[in-house]
């Protein structure tokens, strides 16, 4: 079965330097289909606009492609959102890597604030999902991540990463790339 690998950045834009950047390549490289919106405004994001964005990237994917999702901060929480909505495709895979906390306060991602409360939802958006966690995280503390971990989907806590971008040293990040193409956690 042919696949698609949907990437989605979060506040900022991932940039060329940052993993998700470097994922991209290396997938297209290895012959993989890999679909990576420019979403719009993303330094003052507005979660409207971006998730009729996902939905017409989603839209765009043919459906006998195996559909595979990976969000790095807030577009995990642009994920919950489509998934509360009640999704119009399942995923097969989706990795959501390091969201930021329930608690962000920042006024430029102010409409994606609060998360949904049906986050028993995100079961039913994805065949698997696998949350990722870092001990380190500066926008998501151990403490808030509690709330993620009670979701219902299985939960990955990666010590020591920051959160999982440049500034913390993942531009290439092998681990992703295998597990994108090889579909469970290699450590």
């Amino acid at each position: 079965m042919k696949r698609s690998f949907l990437i989605l950045y979060g506040l900022g834009g991932s940039g060329p330097d940052h993993w998700q950047s470097w994922l991209a390549r290396g997938l297209s490289a290895r012959g993989e289909t890999v679909h990576y919106p420019s979403l719009p405004n993303p330094d003052h994001p507005d979660k409207e606009q971006w998730l009729a964005d996902l939905a017409q990237s989603i839209d765009a994917i043919p459906e006998d492609e195996e559909l595979t999702v990976v969000a790095h901060s807030l577009a995990c929480i642009l994920w919950f959102h489509y998934a509360a909505q009640g999704v119009r495709r399942k995923a097969e895979r989706v990795f959501l890597v390091a969201p930021p906390s329930v608690h962000t306060r920042l006024e430029e991602v102010a409409s994606f604030f609060p998360v949904p409360d049906r986050l028993e939802e995100l079961q039913h958006a994805a065949a698997q999902t696998l949350l990722i966690l870092s001990t380190t995280d500066p926008y998501c503390s151990l403490e808030d991540a509690l709330v993620y971990k009670r979701m219902g989907v299985p939960s990955l806590t990666l010590p020591d990463m920051g959160h999982i971008n440049v500034a913390s040293g993942y531009g290439p990040w092998e681990w992703i790339l295998k597990l994108c193409l090889n579909g469970s956690p290699i450590l």
